[in-house]
């Protein structure tokens, strides 16, 4: 057999050598890392949401009624149990006609108290507009121009602004309120009105498109839940790589250009 045939040729890329055990170490840890680790955080935001409910309701409850007092651990989410159904009696109570009394007469008894009416009709006017069954706000997604020309940023619609401020903003066309989150914290970012044409309405939930934004875009809407792993383990990995200086077992080696024969005359 010839030793020219086992030779790569011109052009040939020559494969990677094979990664030693360390390395498959390292990409193994980082891929469960990114499968671990959002459901570790779910669930110790979870356990502390619990902790923290039950550290505030459970001075309000009788020590008879405590389920600790007849066990000898104590039980998660009891205070939880406790606030749930405390809330949904009030607003059945809320419902009827007395309870409805008894909302407006408190009402009327903040609404006389300087500082705490502000308080307390803006924390209303959120609430109900966040919880609202019939509201609208947050719940539309659009694309708006920003932060520069040809740049397009996810933005959640809001309300339409009030009389005193539409008199105010110029232009003769109609506006509207949204909030543009932040990546990867969409809790922040900017609010601002813009002209209603300039929105472009996208069909997407607001809950896909603030994954979409804590992800910074790894998380497509839509896409398989393995697929999404495998994105994050990538991206994981890229970073990774990319921090990481070149070597030379890394690269893609070339076999240099053969030098081309000499021209024989012809005779």
């Amino acid at each position: 057999m010839n030793d020219q045939d086992s030779k790569p040729h011109h052009g040939d890329v020559v494969a990677d050598p094979p990664r030693g055990f360390m390395a498959r170490v390292r990409n193994y840890f980082l891929t469960g890392l990114v499968v671990a680790g959002p459901v570790a955080i779910t669930f110790y935001l979870t356990w502390w949401f619990v902790n923290w409910v039950d550290g505030f309701v459970r001075p309000f409850v009788p020590v008879d009624y405590r389920p600790e007092t007849y066990l000898p651990f104590p039980v998660p989410g009891s205070g939880l149990v406790v606030a749930f159904v405390a809330l949904t009696l009030l607003g059945f109570l809320t419902a009827n006609l007395i309870g409805r009394t008894l909302v407006d007469l408190g009402e009327r008894v903040l609404g006389r108290m300087p500082v705490v009416r502000a308080i307390y009709r803006g924390l209303k006017q959120v609430f109900e507009t966040l919880f609202s069954g019939s509201g609208s706000s947050f719940r539309k997604v659009g694309l708006v121009e920003f932060p520069s020309p040809g740049m397009w940023s996810i933005v959640l619609i809001s309300q339409p602004p009030s009389v005193e401020i539409e008199a105010k903003l110029p232009g003769q066309d109609e506006h509207i309120s949204v909030f543009l989150p932040c990546a990867p914290n969409p809790t922040t970012g900017f609010f601002f009105y813009v002209p209603k044409s300039k929105v472009i309405l996208i069909d997407m939930t607001a809950e896909d498109a603030a994954t979409l934004i804590m992800s910074a875009g790894v998380v497509q809407p839509g896409s398989d839940p393995q697929k999404k792993i495998a994105a994050l383990a990538e991206t994981v990995l890229a970073a990774k790589a990319a921090n990481e200086p070149e070597s030379a077992f890394s690269r893609h080696r070339v076999k240099a250009p053969d030098k081309a024969p000499d021209k024989v005359d012809q005779a």
